[in-house]
This record gives C-alpha cells, sequence and structure tokens, in this order.
C-alpha cells in the first residue's frame, strides 16, 4: 500500500527547519548568500528565479539576482561566476538552465566552485552520487 504525501506539508516542515538553520547561522554572525544567475528571457525561467530569490529571503538569506542578457558572451559570464566564486558573502550558486545556444553549459557549470553548486551538477558534485 503506498502512502499520498502531502506535498504543501512537507514543503512547509523543510522550509521551517531552513529558516531554523538560517537563524542559527547568523547567531554566529554567518548570513547564508545565494547568488542566482540568468541569463535570458526565458518566462518560465524567470518565475522560478522569482520565487527562489522570495523563498530565500523568506528564510532569512541574502538573495543575489544576476540577470544577465541573452547575448552575453560566455566569458562575460565565467567572469560573473568566478566573481561569485570568490566572493564571500555567496554560499551558493545556481546558473539557471537552460542557457542560450552559443554557450558551453557544461563548462560554465563546472566553473563553478563545486562547494557553492547549489544544484550538484558540477562534475565533482555528480561523482560523489556514485560513491
Amino acid at each position: 500500500m503506498s502512502d499520498i504525501i502531502d506535498g504543501k506539508l512537507f514543503s512547509s516542515g523543510v522550509r521551517g527547519r531552513v529558516a531554523a538553520s538560517v537563524s542559527e547561522l547568523k547567531a554566529r554572525g554567518i548570513v547564508p548568500g545565494l547568488a542566482v544567475v540568468l541569463v535570458g528571457e526565458d518566462p518560465a525561467s524567470q518565475v522560478y528565479v522569482r520565487n527562489k530569490g522570495i523563498q530565500t529571503r523568506e528564510a532569512g538569506m541574502e538573495s543575489f539576482e544576476h540577470k544577465l542578457d541573452a547575448s552575453v558572451s560566455q566569458e562575460e559570464l565565467l567572469a560573473l561566476v568566478a566573481r561569485l566564486n570568490a566572493d564571500p558573502a555567496v554560499h551558493g550558486i545556481l546558473v539557471q538552465l537552460p542557457l542560450p545556444g552559443h554557450m558551453d553549459a557544461e563548462a560554465v557549470i563546472n566553473a563553478i566552485d563545486p562547494q557553492k553548486d547549489v544544484d550538484g551538477f558540477h562534475i565533482l558534485n555528480v561523482g560523489l552520487l556514485g560513491t
């Protein structure tokens, strides 16, 4: 027999635990920060990024949203990722996929510091799934 999971109740519990963890970190002087990078104008991606920002702020974290034009070069995007990797206020980085066709998504994802890779798509993090 299977159980029906109440997704809203489950989500509420997760959000509550995250907010409690953030409060503990803030009490120690650490304010978690999430950087989200959106390249282009994909409507679904815009909604996802907007909601992610709301949820991040509701949990008490800093939200850093970087919206780039679809014509941005891969080199410019990689430079932004490098700055976010080096930024001590940024604890997690999410590059919203899909990227425009002229970009190598794998190269961009693998440029993210594996310890800041929120999606877990960096090759080192994917490799950890198999261990």
